[in-house]
């Protein structure tokens, strides 16, 4: 029986549409460009980061971050808040709490993302990051982590994410049930290939979960 969920951050609570839309005004091409070689990657499985170098060769992110925050503290820039979730976040995480579900936030995220998960005032028992744990997905430590903080069995929880990769398939490997989202470009793409079978839920949105989870034995 499953006591606890644990959501995946980026393509599953967050949608990132507006962050790459300013990602490609930063680097000066089409958002429709920009968006379509992130698409390419996922199906590629090559990192999001590697759309970077493709779009301006030798780019270093890192030094670009950080010049964007200088010229715009006060912008979202590449990070997010409340405007970004995905409108069935909230019903859908208050009624998996009603039915008594505890809830957790944990995802590869860097360090400022937590208050801004905070600041959303989710329904949910505890949110955690990548950074703060200093550990990050598809990596076993990162599970193990999810396993301490849930207070569960590996088989009692639902990790639900939007990837094979980093989410379903790490997960399965630590014990965990897991449920991969149809959303995003990696949630759409991952969801056609045969280890999507792996998965004990595929579902089209967080609503979803709140029919679909009671049926797992």
């Amino acid at each position: 029986m499953v006591r606890a969920l644990v959501f995946d951050v980026g393509e599953t609570l967050i949608d990132e549409t507006r962050i790459w839309s300013r990602w490609a005004d930063r680097l000066g091409v089409p958002r429709l460009t920009f968006m379509g070689v992130l698409g390419g990657m996922a199906a590629l499985d090559r990192s999001h980061r590697e759309a970077f170098e493709l779009i301006r060769p030798g780019i270093d992110l890192d030094a670009e971050i950080e010049a964007w925050r200088r010229e715009d503290p006060d912008g979202l820039r590449e990070n997010f808040d409340a405007e970004d979730l995905y409108p069935d976040v909230r019903h859908a995480l208050a009624a998996l709490r009603e039915a008594g579900y505890d809830l957790i936030v944990a995802g590869n995220q860097p360090p400022q993302a937590y208050d801004a998960l905070v600041a959303m005032d989710l329904p949910v028992d505890a949110i955690h990051t990548s950074a703060g744990w200093g550990v990050e997905k598809p990596d076993p430590g990162f599970f193990a982590k999810v396993a301490a903080v849930c207070g569960h069995e590996p088989g009692e929880i639902l990790y639900v994410g939007d990837r094979l990769d980093n989410d379903v398939l790490p997960a399965a490997r630590a014990g965990m049930r897991t449920a991969l989202l149809r959303r995003g470009p990696w949630g759409y793409l991952h969801s056609e290939r045969p280890d999507a079978a792996r998965a004990d839920l595929v579902a089209d949105g967080l609503t979803d979960l709140v029919r679909l989870v009671p049926t797992l034995t």
